[in-house]
């Protein structure tokens, strides 16, 4: 039965910066992934205009600095290129298609104090057991697609797609495309489609900061020299001079600041991308709602 110091669940950007933390320190892992491949989603399931919404030196992986020739902010493709070079550079072999279903921590007096987990060999069908002193579970926080129940949306005759099943506008030119959710995938894919020529509408149901990537880089600078409660304000009062009113636009503002949300409420800011604009122009209807049901089309 496969055993090792460390059972790692997981092969996105945190399981294989764990492994590569391991191998530095000469302790044997087994990496355990469901998907086909390392950090499925950034390889499967993200839109085509992804970029890191921080500058790259906040996003490097331990122990492998991104290339010198890389922007500031990093493109979908180069950034898959560089999990690539340190997947290769540290020797990470995952094991692929397996889907973990049991983590059990084994503490009787007749066995030693282990983890045992189960996972699913999704090609053979197997369930295999695996045994480790340590388990880390890099499963993602994002990992699990989530599409609400809404009354009538079976009997929807247009198209119904997931955001993790959205690439580009290009199939949308010139249609009325609902995107259910303003957060930064919401915003983003709702400002790619306004550039690809269609109509998008988007649902604001809760309030929302908007900040911009120069705003978040030189909050971080602040930090090392002001707290955070008074670095959030001055972000907060910089956003409202950049932005304006937003809430007639349909988009109300947060009583809270946006680093207390993050904390609070997992919410994160929107980093804004040109979307801000596209709303003040008309470009992109806001609806301050929340979706009930669908009535035929």
């Amino acid at each position: 039965m496969p055993e090792a110091p460390v059972i790692i669940i997981g092969a996105g950007t945190s399981g294989i910066a764990t492994a590569a933390c391991l191998t530095k320190k000469s302790i044997p892992y087994i990496i355990l992934e469901r998907e086909n491949c390392f950090a499925s989603l950034w390889q499967k399931y993200t839109y085509d205009r992804v970029h890191l919404h921080l500058r790259k030196q906040l996003c490097e992986l331990p122990h492998f600095p991104f290339p010198p020739s890389y922007p500031h902010y990093v493109p979908k493709k180069q950034f898959i290129d560089y999990l690539d070079n340190y997947v290769k550079n540290f020797n990470i072999s995952p094991l692929y298609n397996r889907a973990v279903e049991l983590a059990e921590y084994l503490d009787d007096d007749d066995d030693d104090e282990k983890w045992k987990v189960k996972a699913k060999n999704k090609d053979s069908g197997e369930v295999e057991d695996y045994y480790g002193k340590f388990l880390v579970v890099a499963s993602g926080e994002t990992a699990e697609p989530r599409v609400p129940e809404v009354q009538g949306l079976e009997g929807f005759k247009g198209r119904v797609i997931h955001s993790t099943g959205y690439k580009n506008g290009i199939d949308f030119k010139d249609q009325h495309v609902l995107v259910v959710g303003s957060g930064n995938s919401g915003m983003e894919i709702a400002l790619d489609l306004a550039n690809f020529g269609a109509k998008p509408s988007i649902i604001v149901r809760s309030p929302v900061h908007f900040l911009s990537k120069d705003m978040m880089y030189y909050a971080g600078v602040l930090l090392n020299y002001l707290s955070l409660s008074t670095v959030e304000k001055l972000v907060v009062i910089v956003s409202r001079i950049v932005y304006g009113d937003l809430s007639k636009y349909g988009i109300p503002f947060p009583s809270e600041g946006p680093f207390t949300m993050k904390m609070k409420y997992g919410k994160f800011p929107v980093i804004d991308l040109g979307t801000v604009n596209k709303i003040k122009s008309g470009e992109i209807q806001v609806l301050p709602a929340e979706i009930e049901s669908i009535k035929g089309r």
